[in-house]
């Protein structure tokens, strides 16, 4: 479990990192300029290939810490 909670952050780490360069990338691209569509376009599915692996990592945690939650309070648990 630790192995993958590490491997989350990094993942998370590596989101933050690319999701900033996005932005340091929009500020630079003038209003008159369309821009580099294809480059947008690896971004958008380098984001959601990180949002899949950490769902796919942390997808079973955080269902179950959700229904602990949800149990104790509905007084199930």
């Amino acid at each position: 479990m630790r192995i993958a909670r590490q491997f989350g952050l990094l993942m998370f780490g590596m989101g933050m990192w690319a999701g900033t360069r996005a932005t340091e990338l929009a500020e630079r691209v003038k209003r008159n300029e369309r821009g580099d569509v294809p480059g947008w376009v690896m971004i958008t599915l380098m984001s959601a290939l990180l949002v899949a692996a950490l769902l796919a990592i942390a997808g079973p945690r955080l269902e179950e810490l959700f229904n602990q939650a949800i149990n104790r309070v509905s007084g199930l648990g």
